[in-house]
């Protein structure tokens, strides 16, 4: 059979043996993305002597006492130490290949759950993205979909639970349809006037080199992607449900391509794709697996092989459609009268994230206001701080990182639109750069003082903005800045604000 006729017979199929397959492989390659990425962060994030340590936060333990691992669920109530932070995080991109190798793929789903969970809890705002809560919800779904052998096998065997892989239907409609609702209704009129790529490509935390040249692109095309943006996000969702699934893939997948060509989201969009693969079935795929059959061909027993019972999968099932529904609501401004029992279990569920809300760039940012640190021994002579990634030197491309996230970084892009005070790791960030934690000026690209801590340091904020194709020629220069004063007050050893 050609492909054109296999790929026409999947608009009708049910079989999803081969695209659960490859999802799992995907959601591995994720969570290794995340886990590794943070493991090079961790200790200068929350470890003993970095930014926001996971032991300050942890002396909750005398207000909660034995309810701490409902309310803050997290291994690290065992052991918060430095150690045991690096473990939960090269533990877990040691499970995330187990699972890539489908070896014991339920319970590895399960620890790998467990161990981001943890380090969710004890990270904060610095693993407060859209992405890891997404991370959270589809490997706990995750759970249920994977097979229960604890060998690889090949050819798979194992058709996914039904329910389950509705529910991650489910999960891609809630995720695509709300990135969407929030742009249009969320009262921003960059969106509504179709102008938001106009500053997008700029503005946004961390832009590549093709966002460069992206955003030297006339008005009227950044106008049309945003109308083709809103179908993708709007009206495709819609289709997950129909038999035109495989064209919600396809925009979905096209969509992740230039989201990562252009920006950098660590690893959202391969999470995302995972989640879109799904709407394709075993047509779609088997030409790429010569020799493969689907199970209904096969012993009619081994589409059941390993599979999770019906009894199994139904109360988690129902729990996680409760919780959407309550999600949705929320996002609609409608509230639901739950009965007291219900909606107290919902409010204990919350800390464990088994169900989110989405929406991305809710409010389009028009200006890109960049923190500069600089640190001085005399109050008179400043040295600028360079980070890894975010804008510094004007003459510097921007890059890919992704699936990589520097944190600190990222937050920094936060930082800089708001007020200092708002922000209290950043002033703990100020401190242990007059310290020298090691761990912290570790996250950073160059430490201007070697040898001994500065004296001084202070945070000033300047206004960046691409250059032009005539600017660039000239100057050789990505970026052009002008210096608008310091973002908060100087700081010296000893002394605070």
């Amino acid at each position: 059979m050609e492909w054109g006729e296999l790929v026409s017979s999947s608009w009708s199929s049910d079989n999803h043996t081969l695209s659960a397959w490859i999802f799992l492989r995907l959601l591995g390659l994720s969570y290794l993305a995340a886990f590794l990425s943070l493991g090079r962060q961790i200790v200068g994030l929350v470890g003993q002597r970095g930014i926001l340590p996971a032991t300050e936060f942890l002396k909750l333990r005398r207000y909660l006492g034995r309810d701490r691992f409902r309310r803050v669920p997290t291994l690290c109530w065992l052991d918060a130490s430095d150690r045991m932070l690096k473990f939960l995080c090269y533990g877990g991109a040691f499970l995330a290949l187990l699972l890539v190798a489908r070896i014991a793929s339920v319970p590895v789903l399960v620890l790998l759950w467990m161990f981001y969970l943890s380090v969710l809890t004890v990270c904060r705002i610095f693993l407060g993205y859209q992405w890891d809560i997404l991370l959270l919800e589809t490997g706990f779904l995750a759970i249920f979909l994977a097979p229960l052998s604890l060998l690889p096998e090949w050819p798979p065997q194992s058709s996914p639970s039904p329910i389950i892989l509705w529910l991650l239907w489910w999960l891609l409609f809630r995720l695509m349809f709300a990135s969407g609702y929030v742009k249009w209704f969320g009262g921003d009129p960059t969106w509504r006037k179709l102008r938001a790529l106009s500053f997008h490509y700029e503005t946004q935390p961390l832009p590549t080199w093709i966002g460069w040249y992206a955003h030297q692109l006339p008005g009227w095309f950044h106008r049309v992607s945003v109308i083709l943006m809103f179908a993708i996000e709007l009206f495709c969702p819609f289709l997950i449900f129909t038999p035109l699934r495989p064209l919600a893939g396809i925009a979905f997948l096209i969509l992740m391509v230039l989201i990562a060509a252009t920006g950098n989201y660590c690893f959202f969009n391969l999470i995302t794709a995972a989640l879109a693969l799904l709407l394709f079935d075993d047509a779609f795929f088997a030409p790429l697996f010569p020799g493969w059959q689907p199970p209904s061909t096969l012993n009619s027993q081994l589409s059941t092989l390993g599979a999770w019972p019906m009894w199994c999968v139904l109360p988690p099932a129902l729990l996680i459609s409760l919780l959407s529904i309550e999600r949705i609501s929320q996002m609609f401004a409608f509230e639901i009268k739950w009965p007291k029992p219900l909606n107290k279990c919902f409010q204990a569920l919350v800390p464990f994230r088994l169900v989110n809300s989405y929406g991305l760039f809710a409010h389009m940012t028009t200006s890109r206001p960049e923190i500069i640190i600089e640190g001085s021994d005399d109050g008179v002579v400043w040295e600028e701080y360079e980070f890894k990634w975010k804008p510094g030197d004007v003459r510097r491309a921007p890059r890919f990182v992704a699936p990589h996230q520097p944190r600190l970084d990222w937050q920094m892009w936060f930082a800089a639109l708001g007020y200092y005070r708002d922000y209290p790791w950043f002033g703990n960030f100020l401190e242990r750069l007059l310290e020298g934690s090691p761990d912290v000026v570790g996250l950073l690209k160059t430490n201007p003082f070697p040898e001994k801590a500065p004296r001084f340091i202070r945070a000033v904020l300047y206004d960046y903005h691409f250059t032009d194709f005539a600017s660039r020629r000239a100057t050789d220069n990505w970026w052009r800045r002008e210096r608008l004063g310091l973002y908060s007050p100087m700081r010296s050893k000893g002394i605070g604000e």
